[in-house]
């Protein structure tokens, strides 16, 4: 039997591979599928982002100044919110990274269900396709657009949203929910069954162990959504009253049921960040990360208390006295595994030979933005400072920190770090550089100001405000408007890398770069990321 037989009998080698764009619509090859993941993530991640920017242009100052109508205002936010969640950070940590690197990292051919994973993929853009659509069909007697936020909590959506705009959304978010469940189911056969030999649990790179937690987060919390969705569908269309308190029904519920199913799935977005930071930051201190086996469990463990913690978004809503505790000890104590991670990071760039190429100042920029958005949530944590704080915008600061501008560089450390592996060019370095300086001032000018504003008492998702809260909504603004400019850095970076086409050699990272750094007692089949098996 020839060599050529025995590649094209595995179906990972074929002589009559299509071309073009036939190599991603008809593939079934995780790299393909994860390339298209990625570049579906970008085109999401400027439709959600240009969203912001509107948001941020109506509170530039006191009044009305672009939308008339408030409902509108309402829209745009819950169109930011879910698409950023579900269509841009979720696609490219967990799709794109997720598929790109965890057959390479465990050896395997790809993974466990090609087809799966191709059909994981092409619910997406359909999925998107109605959440975009929502925005222009009827929303309440307001206007057009589903305006309940990217909760869509009851009664906002039961009885307060009569037109299709509402469904549009719960049928996106219901698409979403099989394209995350199907793709988790994949990724755990895949990382449990199909691990080369001598690839242990405990020799797995970080990045493999966040995937995995986050597979299994995702497969126990996304059916809550569906059934929760499924519900609201019920009772807007065949006369049901789960949510109804006129058919004795309760609001709350519905709460009740999104936030069991939101902490672990907003957990579920961190931890592949957590994976790709720890890779960046190693290759770039040359050293292993420090602690590798505590990191790996300390990710398990805040998969685990995720799941006890959801009420803690829940302080306003009559809890008892000693529900409100239980809840405040639970969230307290995800600081302990989150700070053993971030502790790691930084104890293993501590005598380390560092160098600051972009992905090492996206790395290091998540660690201080994500202890800034820590803090932030351990205030939050306390019954006794939320209700105060609650729907302010101090919550929306805390909620950008940690899960939006965190998992965002953390997106862009492991765009920068694995491009040249993704697509065989090496990136211009000094357009990264500045799309870096300008995005990281621009977030931080964005989102800094908002805790004052919250702790001056300016409420979240409200088109208008006191003239009191001017100054700091203009300096908000205009970090926002900074940000969207590092978001045109980042474009003009990726058209001048694909047009000039500087071919990446092996190593592009310099030597000791070897971020696969899972060497504990002794070393796996695959020791460095040049070793890993080649497959086209």
């Amino acid at each position: 039997m020839s060599d050529a037989f025995e590649i094209a009998d595995v179906g990972t080698v074929h002589e009559d591979h299509p071309r073009g764009w036939r190599r991603y619509v008809y593939s079934t090859n995780h790299k393909d599928i994860a390339t298209m993941y990625l570049w579906f993530a970008v085109v999401a991640g400027i439709a959600g982002g240009g969203l912001s920017m509107l948001i941020r242009a109506e509170l530039m100052e006191p009044g009305l100044q672009i939308f008339k109508n408030p409902h509108l205002f309402n829209v745009l936010v819950t169109g930011h919110g879910l698409i950023m969640v579900f269509f841009m950070v979720m696609p490219a940590l967990i799709g794109g990274f997720g598929n790109w690197l965890v057959p390479l990292m465990i050896g395997a051919p790809d993974v466990a269900f090609p087809r799966l994973n191709a059909l994981s993929f092409w619910l997406l853009p359909f999925s998107f396709a109605l959440l975009i659509l929502s925005l222009f069909v009827d929303g309440d007697a307001g206007g057009r657009g589903a305006g309940s936020g990217w909760t869509s909590i009851a009664p906002l959506t039961t009885t307060g949203s009569p037109g299709p705009a509402t469904d549009f959304v719960i049928f996106a978010l219901h698409i979403a929910a099989a394209s995350v469940i199907l793709g988790a189911i994949n990724f755990i056969t895949t990382i449990l069954n199909m691990r080369s030999p001598g690839m242990t649990l405990h020799k797995m790179p970080l990045f493999v162990w966040s995937i995995l937690v986050t597979a299994f987060l995702l497969l126990l919390a996304m059916p809550v959504l569906a059934g929760a969705i499924t519900m609201l569908l019920a009772d807007r269309h065949f006369g049901t009253s789960f949510f109804n308190p006129a058919g004795g029904g309760d609001p709350l519920l519905y709460q009740q049921l999104f936030w069991f199913f939101a902490q672990p799935a907003l957990t579920a977005v961190m931890l592949p960040a957590f994976g790709i930071i720890g890779h960046v930051v190693a290759a770039f201190a040359k050293k292993p990360v420090f602690g590798h086996l505590g990191v790996a469990y300390a990710m398990v463990t805040i998969g685990f208390i995720s799941f006890m913690s959801w009420a803690d978004h829940l302080y306003t809503a009559g809890l008892t006295a000693g529900t409100r505790t239980w809840f405040m000890f639970a969230a307290l104590a995800m600081v302990v595994p989150v700070v053993v991670v971030i502790s790691s990071f930084i104890a293993t760039l501590w005598g380390g030979s560092i160098t600051f190429k972009p992905p090492m100042l996206f790395a290091v920029a998540f660690i201080v933005l994500f202890t800034i958005g820590g803090l932030s949530g351990i205030v939050l944590a306390n019954p006794g400072l939320a209700p105060v704080l609650h729907g302010t915008a101090y919550v929306m600061a805390h909620l950008h920190y940690v899960f939006g501008t965190s998992a965002v560089f953390a997106i862009f450390a492991g765009w920068y770090f694995w491009f040249p592996k993704f697509f065989g060019y090496l990136a211009n370095e000094t357009l990264a550089k500045i799309h870096f300086w300008i995005t990281f001032f621009g977030v931080n000018i964005a989102f800094f100001p908002l805790h004052f504003l919250g702790l001056s008492g300016m409420g979240r998702r409200i088109a208008d405000y006191s003239d009191a809260y001017a100054g700091w909504n203009f300096v908000s603004s205009i970090g926002a408007f900074v940000t969207g400019g590092g978001v045109v850095v980042f474009l003009i970076m990726l058209v001048e890398a694909f047009a000039k086409k500087r071919k990446a050699g092996d190593n592009p990272w310099g030597a000791g770069a070897t971020t696969l750094e899972w060497t504990l007692s002794s070393p796996p089949p695959f020791r460095t990321f040049n070793e890993l098996p080649k497959i086209t």
